[in-house]
C-alpha cells in the first residue's frame, strides 16, 4: 500500500474515532485530527475528562460505525453556512479554524450524522477500516500555544492488514520496554527530579556518571589523534557578545539573560562565540591552518515544557561541540574529515545504519546568497564524494549557514538525530577574524561548526534504546559481578576483585542472599559477566563464569579469565 493510501486510511480512521467520542460524550467539542507518521490522533475539549480506560468502549463504538459503513460524503459550504453550523453546534475550535480561512468556500466531509471541517481526502466509506488501535492519551494545548486551552489528544493507528497492525503493536511494546525515561533510573543511569530541581535538568546516577565518563573519554582521545585542540568556555558570557554573533536577534526566546545592575549577561545555548574568542586570542597564521578547536560544552536553552521529552528535549545539556577555522580551498577537505570521522564514531558504538540530510537557506538569514549557494554546493559534493545516501531539506538551515544532519537507525530502525555539520562564511566576518596569508595580507577564514555525537544525552538515550540498557562490555558500567555463595567464601569473593578490577569495572554481591537471586537481579542490571566463587571455586583458586542471559562458561582461572575478556573486547570494538 501507498504512503498516500496508508495517510488516507488513517485520516478516515481519526474522523471515526471523533465521531464515536462523539457518540459516547456529546458534550465534546472538536480540536483537529489529522494522520501522522506512525497513525493518527484527535484532540477534543471534553469537561467530564477521559482516561486510557475508556478506549475499549470508543473502539467497540468505532467498530460499529465501521459495521455500519457511512459513505465518506465531501462537500464545499459557504463560509457563512459552516460558521453558523458550527456555532449552533457549539464548536467554538472549528468556528476559531473557519475564520482563519481567507476562501469564501470551506471543505467540508461528513460520514452518518457527523460533519468535520476537513480538507480530505478519505476513503470511500467507514466500512472500508478494519484493523485499528487507540493507543495513547496525552494533553495538547490548542494550536500548540501554552496560552491556549489544554486539550485531550487521543493517539491511534490504523493499517490495511491485521498482521501490520499486529507488527506494529509487537514493536510499540519493545520500544516501551527499551523507553530510556523508564531504564534510566531502573538502571541507576539518571533521573530528572521534575518537582524537586526543575524540568529538563538531568542528574548522573552513579551508573549513568561511568557510562557518560566512558564517552567523554573515547570522544577527547579521538579528537586529540586527529589534530583538535581542546578548550573549555565560560556557561555565562556578556550579552553583548551575544548581540554580535547575532544570537540575541534570531535565538532569544530560547536564552537565558541575566541583568545585573550594569551589564547584562546570558547563559551559553551555543559554544560557538567562545571559541571565536579563543581563535581571536592570538595572531594566526596561514600555517595555523586548519585550526580544529573543541569542546564538551555544557549549553542551556529555554525549551518550553511541553516539548520536553527525557534526555531527547532538555533545558541543560553537553555538546562534543567543535569549530574548524579554515581557508576555502580547504573546506571540502575539512568537511571529508568529519563525515569520516562521524561514520567511524557510528560504527564503533554499534550504529551500521544512517543516512544525511542537507538542510539550506532558510526564509531569515544573515549574508549573501551567492556565499550560501557556495556554501550549499560544497556540502552536497561532499556528501557525494563520500557515498552518503541524502535528501535536500529545503528552508531548514541554520540562521548563518547551511547544514548536513546526520541520523541514524537503532535496533527497531527508528531514527535518531546524532551529528552535524554546517558551513558558517558570516560570523568570521562578524567577529573580524582573520589569518595572514603568504603575501602577508589578511583574509577572513571559513568556519565549520561540527558536533560527531551531537548532545551526550540524546545520544545516551540512543544507546540506551538501542542496546535497551544492555550496553556491550566496553561500555558497561559495571562489566563483571562477583557472587559469592556463602558467607564463608566473601574472603576469596573479595580477592577475586582485588585481581579483577585492576583492568575491568567489578562490583561485589556479598549479601546472605540465595544465589538464584543474586543472578536474576545482576541480569536485571543487565552486567555483562556474572563471576560465581563457592567452596569449590575457593579451593581450586577458579571462577565459574557465566555470561548476561544465562550462558556457562564453566570454570576458569583467574588470568585465563582476564585474557579472555581483554580478547574479546577487543573484537567486539573493532570487529575482527
Amino acid at each position: 500500500m501507498t504512503k498516500e493510501g496508508l495517510e488516507k486510511l488513517r485520516h478516515s480512521c481519526s474522523h471515526i474515532m471523533a465521531s464515536a467520542v462523539k457518540r459516547l460524550f456529546p458534550q465534546a467539542k472538536l480540536g483537529i485530527g489529522p494522520s501522522i507518521e506512525n497513525g493518527f490522533y484527535y484532540d477534543f475539549d471534553i469537561p467530564q475528562g477521559l482516561k486510557e480506560e475508556d478506549f475499549p468502549k470508543i473502539e467497540e463504538e468505532m467498530k460499529k460505525i465501521i459495521e455500519e459503513d457511512y459513505p465518506f460524503v465531501h462537500e464545499e459550504w459557504p463560509k457563512e453556512k459552516a460558521l453558523k453550523f458550527f456555532e449552533e453546534t457549539q464548536q467554538n475550535y472549528k468556528v476559531e479554524l473557519i475564520k482563519e480561512i481567507e476562501e469564501e468556500k470551506v471543505s467540508i466531509y461528513r460520514h452518518g450524522d457527523f460533519v468535520d471541517l476537513c480538507k480530505g481526502p478519505h476513503l470511500s466509506s467507514t466500512g472500508e477500516v478494519r484493523y485499528f488501535k487507540l493507543l495513547s492519551l496525552a494533553g495538547a494545548y490548542w494550536k500548540g500555544k501554552e496560552t491556549n486551552p489544554q486539550l485531550l489528544r487521543i493517539y491511534g493507528t490504523a493499517f490495511f492488514e491485521e498482521a501490520e497492525l499486529k507488527n506494529f503493536l509487537t514493536q510499540l511494546k519493545e520500544a516501551k520496554d527499551r523507553d530510556h525515561r523508564k531504564l534510566g533510573p531502573l538502571l541507576r543511569l539518571f533521573d530528572i527530579y521534575q518537582d524537586e530541581a526543575g524540568a529538563g535538568l538531568v542528574f548522573y546516577l552513579e551508573k549513568g556518571a561511568i557510562l557518560r565518563r566512558l564517552i567523554e573519554d573515547w570522544e577527547v582521545r579521538e579528537h586529540l589523534k586527529r589534530g583538535y585542540n581542546l578548550v573549555n568556555t565560560p556557561h555565562i558570557l556578556e550579552s553583548k557578545l551575544w548581540k554580535k554573533s547575532g544570537h540575541l536577534d534570531y535565538y532569544r526566546e530560547l536564552m537565558y539573560v541575566i541583568d545585573e545592575e550594569t551589564t547584562s549577561y546570558a547563559v551559553k545555548p551555543m559554544n560557538c562565540p567562545g571559541h571565536m574568542l579563543i581563535y581571536k586570542s592570538k595572531i594566526r597564521s596561514y600555517r595555523d591552518l586548519p585550526l580544529r578547536i573543541f569542546e564538551l560544552g555544557t549549553v542551556y536553552r529555554k525549551e518550553k515544557s511541553g516539548v520536553l521529552h527525557g534526555l531527547l528535549r532538555l533545558r541543560g545539556f553537553t555538546q562534543d561541540d567543535a569549530h574548524i577555522f579554515c581557508r576555502e580551498e580547504g573546506l571540502k577537505e575539512e568537511i571529508k574529515g568529519v563525515l569520516s570521522f562521524i561514520k567511524e564514531a557510528m560504527e564503533e558504538f554499534g550504529f551500521k545504519d544512517f543516512k544525511a540530510e542537507l538542510s539550506t537557506r532558510p526564509e531569515s538569514f544573515i549574508g549573501k546568497e551567492d556565499i550560501w549557494d557556495k556554501a550549499e554546493t560544497i556540502l552536497e559534493e561532499v556528501l557525494k564524494e563520500k557515498g552518503f545516501s541524502f535528501e535536500v531539506c529545503k528552508g531548514e538551515g541554520a540562521f548563518y549557514g547551511p547544514k548536513i544532519d546526520i541520523k541514524l537507525k537503532d535496533a527497531l530502525g527508528r531514527t535518531w538525530q546524532c551529528a552535524t555539520v554546517q558551513v558558517d562564511f558570516f560570523l568570521p566576518q562578524r567577529f573580524e577574524l582573520y589569518y595572514i596569508d603568504e603575501q602577508g595580507e589578511k583574509r577572513t577564514p571559513v568556519m565549520i561548526h561540527r558536533v560527531i555525537l551531537g548532545s551526550l544525552e540524546r545520544f545516551l538515550a540512543t544507546l540506551i534504546e538501542h542496546y535497551k540498557g544492555a550496553f556491550p562490555f566496553w561500555l558497561s558500567p559495571v562489566q563483571i559481578k562477583v557472587l559469592s555463595l556463602k558467607s564463608s567464601c566473601s574472603d576469596y569473593a573479595k580477592k577475586v576483585e582485588e585481581i579483577l578490577v585492576k583492568e575491568f569495572r567489578v562490583e561485589v554481591d556479598l549479601r546472605e542472599e540465595t544465589l538464584s537471586k543474586k543472578i536474576r537481579d545482576a541480569e536485571l542490571e543487565k552486567v555483562p559477566y556474572m563471576v560465581v566463587v563457592g567452596e569449590r571455586e575457593k579451593s581450586s583458586q577458579t571462577l565459574n563464569v557465566r555470561t548476561r542471559g544465562r550462558q556457562q562458561l564453566g570454570a576458569m582461572k583467574i588470568e585465563d579469565f582476564c585474557k579472555f575478556l581483554l580478547e574479546k573486547e577487543k573484537k567486539e570494538r573493532r570487529g575482527y
